[in-house]
């Protein structure tokens, strides 16, 4: 099985190996309080849906936000999940879940999501790529052929482009899912969920400054944080990519002269989960991650 945790929801489904294919994705609501034993029983629920009571599960890969121990499984996340504050989730999940720890494999969600579209993607055929991932935060990785790396030249400090200082605030601030809302509430005194202005789409005045605003904001962290890297190609994706056909010109225009193709998820969803189940079969079966012709596997992280 294969996970991703999202702000507001848990993602899950079956990962196949041998096809490399998902089955039918699954989701519920992430637990609001973030207490340990309700968000062990999402995930429980989440696997009795998907396999029933009578089927044991051989691997678990789990994309998760930092900050996190990805190696022991353990949350150092303060903003989102805080009550999992220093939770040991491997040993806790192979408890609800019957799968022994060293089956249960996390990595980071966004490096999960860059995974997904480089093998079957927007990613295809590139050689320097870096994933954004927009939502009620700001994810990051960056990749050289196929593989996921988190230092050398260009690549932020671990990879991580949402704590770094930008503004007034840091980056998170300027382009997650408050940004928008705030700029919205600036322009029309009013408070909207980030999906009920997008469909108000570019027919409505302050909905389109909104998402122009937003798009010209990130194109300037584009530049400050990712184009060092000398990427072939940027792949946006998360909630707020959904929205890309109201921002992309924008963004696009603020990046100017730098070679760099801005392209949108076209996994969506799918992208972090598929990404979850070709790291695992780095780690687990790495003689399957050659299954696509020329796909160089990724980093164990």
């Amino acid at each position: 099985m294969v996970f991703d945790v999202g702000g507001s929801h848990i993602a899950a489904a079956l990962f196949c190996p041998d096809s490399t294919e998902l089955g039918p994705l699954r989701r519920v609501p992430a637990p609001v309080d973030g207490v340990p034993d309700k968000f062990f029983e999402s995930f429980k629920s989440l696997a009795h849906e998907t396999l029933g009571t009578s089927d044991a599960i051989v691997g678990i890969a789990i994309a998760m936000p930092n900050p996190f121990d990805y190696e022991h499984g353990v949350s150092y996340m303060r903003h989102k999940y805080h009550l999992l504050y220093g939770t040991d989730l491997k040993q806790g999940l192979s408890k609800y879940l019957k799968c022994e720890p060293h089956r249960i494999h996390f990595l980071n969600d966004a490096a999960a999501f860059l995974i997904g579209e480089l093998y079957d993607g927007a990613g295809r055929g590139v050689s320097r790529a870096a994933g954004i991932t927009l939502g009620t935060g700001v994810g990051s990785a960056f990749a050289v052929d196929d593989k996921i790396v988190v230092n050398g030249a260009g690549v932020p400090p671990a990879g991580e482009i949402w704590n770094l200082p930008y503004g007034d605030g840091i980056v998170e601030d300027a382009i997650s899912t408050r940004a928008i809302q705030s700029r919205y509430e600036q322009l029309t005194g009013t408070r909207a969920e980030v999906r009920d202005i997008a469909l108000l789409g570019s027919g409505h005045p302050d909905a389109q400054k909104t998402f122009a605003g937003f798009g010209r904001e990130l194109g300037r962290v584009l530049r400050r944080t990712c184009l060092a890297f000398a990427p072939e190609r940027v792949i946006i994706g998360g909630g707020i990519s959904q929205a890309a056909s109201l921002f992309q010109r924008a963004t696009q225009e603020e990046l100017g002269d730098f070679r760099v193709e801005l392209s949108v998820s076209e996994l969506l969803d799918s992208a972090p989960l598929i990404g979850a189940g070709i790291s695992w079969m780095q780690r687990n079966t790495p003689e399957k991650v050659a299954l696509r012709h020329g796909f160089g596997g990724v980093a164990s992280r």
